[in-house]
């Protein structure tokens, strides 16, 4: 991998172990909001038996500890690059009395696996942070059997995703802040309708499909939302670090204004929308 890529590995590495004291506190709100994409990925690569199967970007555990449910006799090998999340997904494990998964903790570009090993592969929203999509898929598409299934979730673009926006907008428009070079790791970076059954396309993958699925991020209140965004969401943080403690109020205040505005009732329940990609080796 180049060096500037590698770089781009060890910050992201750096910042998921940090902020994974977050996600384990707003797990269970995370967890119901992604559980739409999570199941449809199970659905897709449809684990049964004795299938071996690999998560990648397994976070706190979801969707790999779901579908190490649905395994007679197989397992779930979770792997991501930050040992702490994983440390939080073998918690969850525990706690579900889950015992046929392994965690590795390891890069999606370098796999430690042997060609042809897993029946098939789930990634839920990870692809928008590899630095290099496209080694990442070829590796994916190497430790896969042959006729062995893969599907994944990335986000769809902002107008349909308020949830980010909210925040992500009124930072921006405060902050004036410049935007990353096209291309750069970031939520929306596979957006675009078909970009990722295009890249599945190159590596090798067949019977591509994409569906759109959506989400709600049921917070409750304004007050959670704002919590969990700013504890959970490494890019948010770091934006508002660089603010003074007067425009870190003044964002917080046009951001309940905006969320406010959207759900008057007071009840933030906030839709989203993911793709969903599957392809067969």
């Amino acid at each position: 991998m180049e060096p500037h890529l590698e770089q781009i590995r060890e910050q992201q590495k750096q910042s998921w172990n940090k902020f994974s004291g977050g996600w384990k506190k707003w797990d269970d709100l995370v967890m119901d909001f992604l559980k739409p994409m999570g199941d449809e990925i199970i659905r897709l690569i449809n684990p049964k038996n004795n299938d071996f199967i690999l998560d990648i970007a397994s976070g706190t555990g979801e969707p790999a500890l779901t579908i190490a449910t649905k395994l007679t006799g197989g397992k779930v090998m979770l792997t991501d690059l930050a040992d702490d999340m994983l440390k939080i997904a073998r918690e969850n494990a525990m706690t579900r009395g889950i015992e046929n998964i392994d965690t590795l903790t390891c890069d999606v570009s370098e796999l430690p696996f042997k060609d042809n090993t897993f029946d098939a592969i789930s990634c839920r929203f990870g692809f928008m942070f590899f630095p290099d999509m496209k080694l990442a898929a070829k590796e994916m598409v190497r430790v896969l059997k042959p006729g062995g299934k893969i599907a994944t979730a990335v986000w769809n673009v902002p107008e349909k995703n308020f949830w980010v926006t909210a925040t992500m907008g009124t930072i921006n428009k405060n902050l004036q802040l410049s935007p990353p070079p096209a291309g750069s790791p970031g939520m929306f970076r596979c957006a675009k309708d078909g970009f990722i059954s295009e890249l599945f396309s190159e590596v090798g993958l067949k019977n591509i499909t994409q569906t759109e699925i959506s989400g709600k991020l049921n917070c409750k209140t304004v007050d959670a939302y704002w919590g969990m965004q700013t504890e959970v969401a490494a890019p948010i943080v770091a934006a508002l670090n660089t603010a003074s403690e007067e425009m870190k109020e003044k964002i917080k205040a046009e951001t309940y204004a905006a969320v406010n505005q959207k759900f008057p009732d007071g009840n933030v329940i906030i839709d989203s929308s993911a793709w969903i990609i599957y392809g067969e080796k």
